[in-house]
């Protein structure tokens, strides 16, 4: 695999990222802390795995109605999205524990809920988190043709109508993930900043096999054991997959496509014109940092600005780097955008919407 060789100035801001490292390095020295998940990750392991399986295994034993079968299939949603934010995320980031085989454990369960870790990895991880907000590198600006997320991308005529139907278009994400995308990503040879992409054929049977796997448990059970009619089935099996879809979609477009952070378009083999990490303040934002309930049931990725600085350092840490890294950020005369609350970051991203559907806009 070939990178078109997209590279960042990091010799300009070399002041800022040696204070801003120290006083973070500092603040786990002083504590007594491990940069990696605390006793609090393990509760909420246990908490988001239970509101995953427990609803399923109620709603699978057949012994109620369909009322309740359909607020199963709504909290089993809403527990992967939580799973997703709250365990895996971490994992894949090598931020959940210091061993690499929990990490792992962690990420695979994605696999068994129809995604696949191994490409979330190479498309967020590598492609998102390196090339953020940069048209033609971030693949997750480029969602479908429905939405124009970027300045840097092609202008339909429908756009200018996206900001009414960008929500209904988000609650699709994880339909499509489990039986469209995955599978076009994994026959790619090109994907943003990335050419010759290659996976061994080892890697494919398995990817193949876990997606095999999520249907027999999520389709094929259901319909062979549950006393249900095919509407039925459907109304739960997308409720379930709308419900995630909404949140996990949603809560990812906050951070990016809101009023603040700014866009970049790049053809490749050129040096961008700040660091890479005075580029992660350019191009990320946080929102209601003071919600406690939603910090924990979003795992700390509201705090999306100190996720994109260090990745590596576990999610609940998050709340407290905040203030160090909002002080170093100003005191260096960088950005540092966030909204108040969840609903002034829709707004303001229902804003971005309606302004990128409008028409080119100025980088």
């Amino acid at each position: 695999m070939k990178s078109i060789g997209i590279r960042f100035s990091n010799k300009r801001s070399r002041a800022f990222t040696n204070e801003l490292k120290s006083r973070v390095d500092q603040y786990f020295e002083e504590n007594g802390l491990s940069k990696k998940g605390t006793g609090e990750v393990a509760v909420k392991t246990v908490v988001m795995l239970s509101l995953v399986f427990v609803p399923y295994g109620l709603l699978m034993s057949g012994q109620f109605s369909l009322g309740w079968m359909w607020l199963f299939s709504f909290l089993t949603g809403a527990g992967i999205a939580g799973f997703g934010f709250g365990v895996m995320h971490d994992a894949l980031h090598g931020a959940y524990s210091s061993h690499p085989r929990l990490n792992a454990a962690m990420g695979y369960v994605l696999d068994l809920l129809g995604g696949s870790s191994h490409l979330w990895k190479l498309r967020h991880n590598q492609m998102h988190h390196t090339f953020t907000n940069i048209h033609g590198a971030d693949v997750d600006l480029e969602a479908s043709t429905l939405l124009r997320l970027t300045p840097g991308a092609k202008h339909y005529w429908f756009h200018r109508y996206q900001q009414f139907y960008a929500f209904a278009a988000y609650s699709l994400a994880s339909l499509q993930w489990i039986f469209v995308k995955d599978y076009k990503n994994l026959s790619r040879a090109e994907m943003g900043p990335y050419r010759q992409i290659t996976h061994s054929r080892r890697r494919v049977a398995f990817e193949i096999g876990m997606k095999a796997l999520y249907y027999v448990n999520f389709i094929l059970l259901p319909l062979l054991i549950l006393d249900i009619t095919i509407w039925q089935f459907l109304v739960g099996f997308l409720t379930l997959h709308l419900t995630t879809g909404t949140i996990m979609t949603l809560v990812f477009q906050l951070a990016h496509v809101v009023e603040g952070p700014e866009h970049f378009v790049s053809e490749g083999d050129e040096v961008m014109a700040e660091s890479w990490m005075v580029h992660q303040l350019q191009t990320t934002a946080n929102f209601a940092c003071t919600n406690r309930w939603l910090t924990w049931s979003l795992g700390c990725l509201n705090f999306q600005v100190e996720h994109h600085l260090f990745p590596r350092i576990c999610s609940v840490h998050y709340p407290a780097l905040r203030p160090i890294v909002k002080e170093v950020a100003q005191k260096h005369g960088y950005p540092y955008h966030e909204q108040p609350t969840l609903l002034t970051a829709i707004g303001s991203h229902y804003r971005t919407l309606k302004r990128l559907g409008a028409g080119a806009v100025r980088l």
